[in-house]
């Protein structure tokens, strides 16, 4: 039995901070981070309708093959990603695929046909998950969710590489490392993501499989390099098109 969190619920009873209840959202969940991207995705759906935007949490609902799927925002972080993840959990959801984008970090990723990664784990590089679990605790997605993004990838045609991501807390840290006090060892450990092949630097993977697996819900995550598009909503969508069939 998986560990779940206390609610915390505004004057209204809807979750403190996404403002959803019971039955707001689906069991799938698309989870970008940026507010305006769940209005692209949404047009995806079908009957979209928005239901709640609250702060950088935004979530619309709609239905896939008749089966009702929402899409909320994240916001920037693994902090707010933590939020939006226990509060959906507590509306009902059970199967999160980020949607984003990511930055290129090892050479192979530098690949120009590559289109963006599909994640198969994530570095903590960052603070919100050692709330949750020590270090030695692995931030890794659902198989079964991998499998249906690799096979949707596969089945449209798309470049999406395979591999592992850093998710960082600092933006400016990575762009600008020589600008920060301690810039030696950002440097240093940014040398040696490269050197361990790790495909992409974002920002909230790790948090969202984290705290996924320790409440008994299922994730996966891919990204775009750079800006997002229209190709990794596809994926994303036929991948919970196969999930549904699949039952999962």
């Amino acid at each position: 039995m998986a560990i779940q969190s206390k609610e915390v619920l505004n004057a209204e009873g809807l979750q403190y901070h996404i403002h959803c209840k019971k039955g707001d959202v689906g069991k799938y969940v698309l989870v970008p981070g940026d507010p305006f991207r769940t209005d692209i995705i949404a047009q995806n759906l079908e009957d979209a309708k928005l239901v709640a935007h609250n702060r950088e949490h935004k979530t619309w609902t709609g239905y896939l093959n008749g089966v009702k799927v929402s899409v909320t925002s994240t916001g920037m972080g693994g902090p707010s990603t933590a939020i939006a993840i226990e509060e959906l959990i507590h509306c009902g959801a059970e199967v999160f695929i980020r949607v984003g984008t990511c930055g290129r970090l090892c050479d192979e990723s530098f690949d120009e046909t590559l289109e963006g990664v599909i994640l198969t784990g994530a570095i903590r590089d960052e603070g919100t998950t050692v709330h949750y679990i020590p270090i030695e605790y692995p931030a890794v997605p659902d198989l079964d969710v991998t499998n249906a993004l690799v096979k949707a990838a596969k089945d449209l045609g798309y470049h999406f590489a395979k591999g592992i991501g850093q998710s960082k807390d600092a933006f400016y840290g990575q762009t600008d490392p020589h600008s920060m006090p301690d810039d030696q060892r950002l440097v240093n450990r940014w040398e040696a993501w490269k050197r361990a092949g790790v495909m992409a630097s974002e920002m909230e993977a790790s948090t969202l499989f984290v705290v996924s697996q320790i409440r008994g819900a299922r994730a996966g995550a891919l990204m775009a390099y750079g800006s997002m598009n229209d190709h990794t909503i596809e994926i994303a969508l036929k991948a919970i098109e196969y999930l549904i069939e699949e039952g999962i």
